[in-house]
């Protein structure tokens, strides 16, 4: 099992789907954690009971990372709380499974996604290097998509965000790569959690998920936490930049 023993982690969006994961397995791997939520403090209240289990610190606390004060908040509470944020996992975000034609995508959907999925990663991140520069130490670990790298169909702005936070994962891994900060990215395909339900619970959809993916399913929330933790790890201390592809050999661009 990987150690993450004496670390302190951040992980954004961590009441539900792969955030949920990842805050379990770092704390099973010996982390202190904290994490936001946004809206059900009864599913970050659930999270944080099983996280506990593992006799770890693990708090939540409520942000609205689309709102810089909100950002600000949450890392101010995770470095009074814990001491210190060695990991970041930049993770909150929302896809919407209804189709969005580009002639019918209105300008309330694209604000909403570009905010919640690529202004949260900033904001977050923004507050988060400013404390790693001044350790001169730290990772950062952001959460994309398959759809970031091929584009999707019918959901442009979902995919627009994605991309924009693989770019961004760049550009910010040599930047800060001299205060040795490591910055990478987790690219899952199709996750069977709560986001994903409304297409994985019909017959069709699960076939339209599964036809591109040579094993034939969709990964477990569990299956993504893994490589986060893995990046966040010291098995992962000459990895930057990179774009680590979670989907099946859905999409075979690494």
């Amino acid at each position: 099992m990987i150690s993450l023993a004496g670390k302190a982690a951040l992980i954004t969006g961590g009441s539900r789907g792969i955030g949920a994961a990842a805050v379990k397995l770092f704390a099973q791997a010996g982390a202190d954690v904290v994490f936001n939520y946004h809206r059900s403090r009864q599913a970050a209240e659930q999270v944080q009971e099983e996280a506990r289990k593992h006799g770890t610190r693990v708090e939540s606390f409520k942000a609205n990372l689309d709102r810089m004060a909100d950002a600000g908040k949450l890392v101010k509470y995770a470095v009074e709380r814990l001491g210190h944020v060695d990991i970041l996992v930049a993770n909150a975000g929302i896809w919407n499974a209804k189709d969005a034609p580009i002639e019918k995508l209105t300008e309330r959907e694209w604000d909403e996604m570009v905010r919640t999925n690529l202004k949260s990663v900033y904001a977050v991140t923004h507050f988060v290097a400013a404390h790693m520069i001044t350790r001169r130490a730290g990772r950062i670990i952001a959460i994309s998509s398959t759809a970031g790298q091929r584009g999707e169909a019918f959901h442009t702005h979902y995919a627009a965000t994605k991309g924009a936070i693989i770019s961004f994962v760049k550009g910010l891994s040599t930047e800060l790569a001299r205060h040795n900060i490591l910055v990478n990215c987790v690219a899952p395909g199709w996750v069977d959690t709560d986001m994903a339900k409304p297409v994985l619970k019909t017959k069709a959809g699960w076939k339209f998920a599964t036809a591109a993916i040579p094993l034939g399913r969709v990964a477990t929330a569990e299956e993504v936490a893994g490589p986060i933790l893995f990046l966040a790890s010291d098995l992962a201390t000459f990895i930057n930049g990179e774009v680590l592809n979670v989907n099946g050999g859905a999409v075979l661009c690494g």
